[in-house]
């Protein structure tokens, strides 16, 4: 696909950029290229071939996410923290809805 100064004089004003005619000329043989190597990588097969995020495999080092039942560490005391709730809905405090 090949781009002339109309199209590059377009799409400036699309993006709101202002170029002069030389500026104009100057680009429209850049973005023909450019879109020439859109469609060379249009061409290649990549069936069967993976999405990657990132260039180099990389795992991500997380923890099971568990909950510790020791009252002392912390966890599996909901009931008992429901208990001094005023008001409790469904294991959750229930508080009135503020707008402000």
């Amino acid at each position: 696909m090949s781009v002339d100064t109309t199209t590059v004089k377009k799409v400036a004003s699309l993006a709101r950029l202002a170029i002069s005619d030389a500026d104009a000329d100057k680009l429209a043989p850049e973005l023909s290229n450019i879109l020439g190597w859109i469609e060379q990588l249009g061409e290649v097969d990549t069936a069967g071939v993976e999405p990657m995020t990132a260039v180099i495999p990389n795992q991500l080092r997380l923890r099971d996410d568990v909950v510790n039942a020791d009252p002392l560490t912390g966890g599996g005391i909901r009931d008992a923290l429901m208990s001094n709730a005023p008001e409790a809905e469904h294991g959750f405090f229930t508080v009135p809805k503020v707008i402000e």
